[in-house]
């Protein structure tokens, strides 16, 4: 039996701070994908200066981890992940240092020090905001009427193993026509709660012309506003990051 190979040198720094970080993909950057935005994340946590911690190994890996991405092509002001760090850093000069470092259209929007629990178990829904360009707003209030109204709106995507079909009513919290725009264009807001397999304004929109016949002219502009513990009073979505803050004490 050949002898077990271990990598040569010490091992790596142990991580002493986990920092979680909101971001937002705004613009053009909208058509990342998450492989394009980790390539970004590293050569911009190297530029800043953050001491990243890396895994052991013979491939060796910064750990960094990366919760419920939106979709390629989807805007988003509510983007999360982690990142654990060998030396104690100041969040607020991470996410100066970051938000300089990374090009613009991928925007830091707050770093705060990891307290307890899992920053996945508290992204329970997502809000979305819509525009629906092309469409009269009184046609989409009415298929939105129409959608509500339905036990069950199922679409079909392609995944790995193969096209599937699920239900997409169950996962919708709230949707409404919450107004226009300056060019006449319907605003649709739902909150979606996140389910396996996660549903998004995508299938709810193949959902909804299955269901009552609507479709969009052209494909909407689909930003998600925020993520995180849903508000079971009223269907809302709270600040996922407000629990390591209430951790951390004031002034942090």
């Amino acid at each position: 039996m050949a002898p077990q190979r271990t990598p040569e040198g010490p091992p790596p720094p142990p991580a002493v701070q986990k920092l979680r970080i909101r971001y937002a993909k705004r613009g053009r950057l909208r058509f990342s994908s998450t492989r394009d935005f980790s390539r970004a994340l590293e050569r911009a946590l190297r530029r800043a200066g953050v001491p990243m911690a890396f895994s052991a190994g013979f491939h060796p890996h910064p750990l960094i981890s990366y919760a419920n991405a939106a979709p390629t092509g989807t805007a988003s002001e509510a983007e999360y992940f982690e990142v654990r760090v060998t030396e104690r850093v100041d969040p607020a000069a991470v996410r100066e240092a970051l938000d300089e470092a990374l090009p613009e259209g991928l925007d830091i929007v707050d770093v705060v020090e990891a307290g307890p629990g899992a920053l996945a178990d508290r992204l329970e829904a997502s809000d979305w905001h819509l525009v629906v360009r092309g469409a009269d707003p009184d046609e989409v209030r009415a298929a939105v009427a129409a959608y509500l109204a339905t036990d069950r709106a199922e679409t079909t995507r392609t995944f790995k193993n193969g096209p599937r079909t699920f239900d997409t009513r169950e996962a919708v919290l709230r949707m409404q026509v919450s107004g226009v725009d300056e060019a006449g264009c319907a605003i649709l807001r739902m909150v979606v709660r996140h389910t396996t397999p996660s549903v998004r304004p995508d299938d709810i929109l193949t959902a909804l012309r299955a269901v009552t016949g609507f479709a969009a002219p052209v494909p909407p502009l689909v930003t998600r506003l925020a993520q995180g513990p849903l508000l079971e009073a009223d269907d809302g979505v709270a600040d996922p990051l407000a629990t390591d803050r209430e951790a951390a004490g004031p002034g942090r």
